[in-house]
């Protein structure tokens, strides 16, 4: 199964938060992943971010953006096409989302679109809640 992931579950998996080990099946080949460039720029944005903590807390930065551009070259990228703007500008059962959550939500239906079913990754509980509503199978469960 396809599945779209979004960047909270992006970035548990990149610094091996607790229970990242959920989120293997669906990151690693040979599992098909689609992500929007919308998740590569928010893992980016989190570790030039990273660079700025006390030297204490510090983490190997660039063994981190190895580690993601490594696990990103076998994923699909969707850009933020016209079609993935429309959509993000239209309703969502949560219209209370904001708008960054709304471009990966629209992402995953314009893929879904495209690819028929298509399960939604993520750890954010504004975007498991709004994709289980629009009939998205949600994991990790």
């Amino acid at each position: 199964m396809t599945a779209y992931a979004d960047s909270s579950a992006v970035l548990a998996w990149l610094f091996a938060e607790s229970g990242n080990e959920r989120l293997a099946p669906w990151l690693r080949p040979p599992a098909p992943v689609v992500v929007s460039i919308l998740t590569l720029v928010e893992c980016d944005r989190a570790l030039h971010r990273l660079t700025r903590l006390p030297p204490s807390r510090d983490a190997d930065v660039e063994g981190l953006r190895t580690r993601l551009l490594e696990l990103s070259a076998g994923w699909a990228i969707e850009p933020i096409s016209d079609l993935v703007v429309a959509r993000a500008r239209s309703s969502f059962p949560d219209d209370t989302i904001p708008s960054l959550d709304a471009i990966h939500l629209a992402t995953a239906l314009v893929v879904r679109d495209a690819v028929g079913e298509l399960d939604v990754l993520s750890l954010d509980e504004r975007i498991r809640s709004s994709a289980a509503a629009m009939e998205f199978r949600v994991v990790p469960d």
